[in-house]
């Protein structure tokens, strides 16, 4: 493993102590209202035991990059970034129906098993698994402002913190009214960029650079550096959803597919099909029963029609942004080599 490699598992590690801690306290909490509230207090650890920590880094990095030292506060306020995204996933998957999640049953399919031999389980699981989310998104809002940082310094990033939820529950409502409807890769594109690459990348580099006091020539640096590698992030996404190994990607290859999710990808597919592929498509996106021969039948089309060479194009473009953002840019050297060693773990990956 490089250096590079065993300091993103030790800060990776840092985070996730910090998670189990404010988790741990938590749940203790929530179990003494009630111990019947235990499937719920489950599937919060679930949803918090694991993951990349690409949010949190990039929050803190944004803090390093204005010039501030390590500590354990940042660290903390940096791992409430994935509050924000176990919220997120969890209430993704209640929007998409989607059974699994990191290879196991997702919230709302888990929590049916709080309801055994009661009618209506399914309704059931499902709002449970809603006010699940909700107390996550709470919960990060508390991790942050208890992080012990100064709250002169905790108000400076308030409003970027105004922005993240107000952006991220855009994009989410846009891919609702868009799932079904003619793909069409800008309005694709304008989903991601809302729903996916502000969230990941550049609101938590904003948030971070905004506690460390940057200034708006910072700021700006984030956005050209994280809003290009945010859309390639979830462009690689969109193409492991298709042709990702399930073992890795912890999900079915048929999600975005029976969903009639309104992915770059297959608006791309879609512009380039012939008259011929387009009916096969009609008659293939949004079928519950699509199966593996249909499954396998999307993939063709979308090799054939030279769409998914078109969105690795996609993403090198938005790498090579990145990439020249940060290279222009007056960072420090750790900073400049981190933001450029954590394009690589955002793009290229299995999960």
């Amino acid at each position: 493993m490089t250096d590079d490699g065993r300091e993103r598992d030790a800060f990776k590690a840092r985070v996730d102590r910090e998670l189990t801690s404010f988790v741990d306290q938590e749940i203790l909490e929530l179990i003494a209202v009630d111990e019947q509230l235990t499937p719920v207090a489950d599937q919060l650890r679930a949803v918090t035991s694991d993951g990349k920590r690409l949010r949190a880094a990039f929050c803190y990095w944004g803090w390093r990059a204005a010039g501030q030292p390590d500590c354990d506060e940042m660290v903390r306020a940096a791992a409430a970034m994935e509050l924000v995204h176990a919220a997120a996933v969890v209430h993704d998957d209640i929007i998409d129906n989607s059974p699994v999640r990191r290879g196991v049953p997702a919230a709302h399919i888990a929590l049916q098993g709080a309801l055994t031999g009661r009618a209506g389980r399914q309704a059931g699981g499902r709002a449970l698994a809603m006010l699940t989310g909700d107390l996550l998104m709470s919960w990060a809002g508390q991790l942050f402002t208890s992080c012990g940082l100064p709250a002169a310094y905790l108000a400076r990033a308030r409003p970027m913190w105004a922005a993240l939820a107000r952006e991220l529950v855009a994009g989410e409502v846009l891919e609702i009214l868009r799932t079904g409807s003619r793909p069409h890769a800008q309005s694709s594109l304008q989903v991601i960029r809302y729903k996916t690459a502000k969230y990941t990348v550049e609101h938590p580099l904003h948030i971070g650079g905004r506690l460390g006091g940057g200034r708006a020539a910072l700021i700006e640096v984030f956005s050209a550096y994280g809003l290009p590698l945010g859309e390639a992030f979830q462009l690689r996404d969109d193409l492991l959803g298709i042709f990702g190994d399930p073992g890795a990607t912890g999900k079915s290859n048929a999600d975005d597919l029976v969903g009639h999710k309104p992915t770059t990808l297959l608006a791309v597919t879609w512009t380039s099909a012939t008259a011929a592929e387009r009916k096969v498509l009609r008659g293939l996106l949004g079928r519950r029963t699509l199966g593996q021969e249909g499954l396998d039948q999307v993939r063709e089309i979308m090799r054939r029609t030279g769409a998914v060479g078109r969105i690795e194009e996609l993403i090198a473009d938005r790498v090579r942004a990145a990439t020249t953002a940060v290279d222009r840019a007056d960072l420090s050297a750790p900073a400049a080599a981190a933001l450029t060693g954590l394009v690589g773990s955002a793009v290229t990956r299995q999960s």
